[in-house]
């Protein structure tokens, strides 16, 4: 049995849980409590929890017994535990009401095949569970949930190291972390190849995350643990005071929440330059200052379009993202990426400076969105769609690379268009005469000059066919 075909199967015990009221996200949750444990004896580490508190001591019961021992079990695993065990139980609670459900989970959890889900891998397992919640319009998840391709790209492209410190403040799942783990691993011969003092950097500190709900966080946690990785993943907020201790990073990768705080209020961080509403701006702040200033550092967020062309504190924003930052790529990325298909959303990339002026000389942008075909569910985002990208990211030299979607635009054309960066996307075939029209950045008043004497032109020839047709045309 393939890793896929025993999510499918995991994925299908939630239609026994519709009856409970319960949600996907709820059914993902409970589901984690469950695995857990199941996953601990299978991976021989169960001395981490209390032997009256194991799978088998679960599996032994049913009924109403089962019921009020799973109540106590969640509450025993979150106050008597320590370590990861007590942080995934913490505050647990089950919202399964009918014995005879629980009991169908445990049995059917228990006679998966576990040996083809550890040749797999567990967290390859977990992650795909995780996949599926986001990619069920209903759970609510894919709004969050940034696709696996992206991340990987992203993560390939920034080319975290070992000996890095790298950072998510807004980690969701993490699996922005656990891409970064596997690239380093995979390079590296799972850390053989390093010293034992980098090797045990890498497992126990190079990969940190913030999660603000609690659910997530401990989803978080539970992808990590399945991925041998013991970094700290914080419950709370990168944007309260908190925050201002997230510092000292070498890459940062990242999709931060979009949308404003509630009531229009502006951050809690008083460290802030520019503290605003808009909760991706202030996250935009957090990261280029969370990064170390040596030159190298560098960081991978995904942004919606607003936060390039937003006036006032966005302007100030991108003002002094361009001057202490080399920011040297903008990806504007397809729509139907995320389940909300209107959301239009691109990849940022920069690189810290040594100082704090004048780092950004030209940015490139690439158009991955326009005559883009439709993608979503049935027609998913793949990697070979990022392959003309990631050439020419990568090139030596990207002036000489020829691709229509690839373009730089100058700081001072930049500055001209009022440090707007809405810039890049190319011109849709489908606009008739779009491509007589000048560069908007060179001579915006000229072009809409041309449009107003074609409008003119144009209803003065209408006029006169209209005038040849007679009254009645």
């Amino acid at each position: 049995m393939t890793t896929s075909e025993i999510v499918s199967k995991l994925w299908n015990l939630c239609n026994v849980l519709r009856d409970d009221g319960i949600t996907y996200h709820q059914y993902v949750t409970e589901l984690t409590y469950i695995l857990f444990l199941k996953m601990a004896k299978e991976t021989e580490t169960e001395s981490q929890i209390p032997e009256g508190y194991r799978w088998d001591a679960l599996r032994a019961k049913s009924g109403i017994e089962l019921k009020k021992f799973y109540k106590e079990l969640l509450n025993g695993l979150g106050e008597n535990c320590t370590g990861r065990v007590r942080e995934i139980y913490q505050g647990a609670a089950t919202n399964i009401d009918e014995p005879k459900n629980l009991e169908k989970i445990i049995v059917t959890i228990d006679g998966l095949d576990w040996f083809s889900a550890r040749e797999e891998g567990l967290g390859n397992l977990y992650e795909g569970l995780l996949e599926k919640n986001a990619s069920e319009k209903k759970s609510g998840a894919g709004q969050y949930f940034t696709p696996r391709v992206l991340i990987d790209v992203m993560t390939r492209l920034i080319k975290p190291q070992p000996g890095e410190r790298c950072n998510d403040p807004a980690c969701g799942t993490f699996g922005f972390m656990i891409a970064a783990h596997a690239y380093v691993s995979e390079r590296t011969d799972e850390f053989f190849d390093l010293d034992t003092e980098t090797a045990e950097f890498e497992r126990g500190e190079a990969f940190t995350g913030v999660e603000l709900v609690h659910d997530t966080h401990r989803l978080a946690l539970m992808n990590a643990m399945l991925h041998d990785m013991e970094g700290k993943i914080i419950l709370g907020d990168a944007l309260s005071n908190l925050g201002k201790s997230l510092k000292g990073y070498d890459v940062v990768l990242t999709n931060p929440p979009f949308g404003t705080k509630k009531g229009g209020e502006r951050a809690t961080r008083d460290d802030f330059t520019f503290p605003t509403s808009n909760k991706q701006l202030n996250f935009l702040q957090h990261i280029y200052r969370s990064l170390n200033a040596d030159g190298k550092v560098r960081a991978a967020v995904v942004l919606p379009d607003n936060v390039l062309f937003a006036d006032g504190d966005g302007e100030k924003i991108r003002v002094d993202l361009m001057d202490k930052c080399n920011l040297h790529t903008v990806l504007r990325l397809p729509t139907g990426i995320f389940y909300a298909q209107g959301v239009k959303t691109n990849v940022l990339f920069f690189t810290r400076g040594k100082t704090d002026k004048g780092n950004t000389k030209e940015v490139w942008f690439y158009d991955l969105r326009t005559n883009m075909p439709s993608l979503g569910k049935t027609n998913p985002l793949k990697t070979e769609h990022f392959a003309d990208f990631e050439k020419a990211y990568e090139a030596a030299d990207r002036h000489a690379v020829q691709d229509e979607r690839f373009q730089a635009f100058t700081r001072e054309q930049i500055a001209k268009k009022g440090n707007s960066l809405d810039l890049g996307l190319i011109r849709d075939d489908s606009i008739v005469g779009y491509e007589d029209l000048p560069d908007p950045i060179e001579s915006g008043e000229e072009a809409i000059a041309q449009l107003r004497e074609a409008v003119e032109l144009l209803s003065s020839v209408v006029e006169e066919l209209k005038a040849l047709e007679g009254p009645e045309a």
